[in-house]
């Protein structure tokens, strides 16, 4: 009997008797714990990790297991690089710019104020130099890395008081992720890196004046709008947060080419998910938000000179002082430039004339 035909007739059971399994029930079983940065209320955000959890568990006919932990669970929330560069876990689900502090090009990956929106991340990830970049600087602490989802642009922060000059900005106590502190402190204010979950009783207690998530999807599920009631927008320092799974490279490389290529399939997904999930519920919270009085507010046009002001500032005195930033940034630049000029006669003039149109 031919070997296609034995297969077909045998079932499954006979199959595996016969020592014949498909490829996917060849590959070993494997164990990961992936640690999140961020909290299991966040559906969206954390529960990207969730998504990516799954699929990889789906596309390896469940022999490739990765839990999911939120933050504060396995490591502190911004615990994570650590944790995988030395082993703990495998890999993590975070936000790049929490880890500035270990050196700042870590921010390129994932926002800096007045960067690339989602759609032109994705592109240079993809198919610019982004990811190879990126990957060439995380090998120093022993990570690669893959897209891990994009908020899409959020919006500016929750502010117990108005802001309405620059002036407002000296000495505003201002949670802010990671690397726009930067920028912040430069403006006059005092930036405060806190986990999300920490956020709303920092701000009902008074102890910071104004806090930033993501956006009103989120923002409403961690109930800012009950002890901040002014909301505003844009978020300048994030025009397209990408989230990255950071992956243990000795625990990447003992993988199989098939679950190497479970792993970057999985990612697209995730990635693709997250944003479709801010993008579909963010209008329906921001409806609700304004329902129940909260304070819609632009930032004044001076408060965001300044901060592109001060933003390029900041970026051409890294350049001179920090090679890994310089390396990444000039490419970086070079892409939003060019994405600016495309965007300038499209995707703005579209959404112009179609967000003035009476629907």
């Amino acid at each position: 009997m031919e070997r296609r035909s034995f297969i077909r007739g045998a079932g499954l059971a006979g199959v595996l008797a016969a020592g014949v399994a498909p490829a996917v029930h060849a590959q070993a079983t494997i164990r990961w714990r992936l640690a999140s940065s961020f909290p299991k209320s966040l559906d969206t955000i954390y529960g990207a990790a969730e998504v990516f959890s799954k699929k990889v568990s789906e596309l390896s006919g469940g022999k490739f297991q990765i839990s999911v932990h939120a933050g504060g669970e396995l490591m502190p929330p911004f615990g994570v690089v650590d944790g995988v560069q030395n082993g703990t876990v495998e890999i993590a689900h975070t936000a790049p710019y929490y880890f500035f502090g270990k050196d700042e090009t870590f921010a390129i990956g994932g926002a800096i104020p007045f960067g690339l929106n989602s759609r032109q991340m994705t592109a240079w990830m993809l198919e610019g130099n982004g990811t190879k970049l990126m990957r060439e600087f995380y090998a120093q602490y022993n990570i690669i890395s893959f897209s891990g989802g994009n908020t899409g642009a959020q919006m500016g922060g929750w502010f117990r008081k108005e802001v309405k000059t620059l002036a407002d900005m000296k000495g505003l106590k201002f949670r802010i992720g990671g690397f726009a502190g930067k920028v912040v402190e430069r403006l006059g204010g005092v930036p405060q890196n806190i986990p999300g979950g920490e956020i709303y009783q920092s701000l009902e207690k008074g102890t910071i004046d104004a806090a930033e998530w993501i956006g009103p999807y989120d923002d409403q599920k961690l109930g800012f709008n009950k002890v901040a009631p002014f909301y505003y927008y844009p978020g300048w320092w994030e025009g397209g947060l990408e989230l990255s799974f950071y992956i243990n490279t000795k625990a990447y490389q003992g993988l199989s080419a098939e679950y190497k290529a479970i792993i970057e399939a999985a990612s697209a997904y995730a990635h693709v998910d997250m944003q479709a999930k801010y993008d579909a519920r963010n209008p329906v919270a921001l409806k609700q938000l304004v329902a129940q009085k909260t304070k819609l507010l632009p930032y004044p046009k001076a408060i965001l000179d300044a901060a592109f002001k001060e933003s390029m500032a900041l970026y051409s005195e890294l350049s001179a002082s920090n090679p890994n930033w310089k390396k990444v940034y000039t490419d970086y630049a070079a892409f939003r430039r060019d994405q600016n000029l495309w965007f300038r006669f499209t995707e703005a003039q579209f959404d112009r004339y179609m967000q003035a149109a009476k629907l």
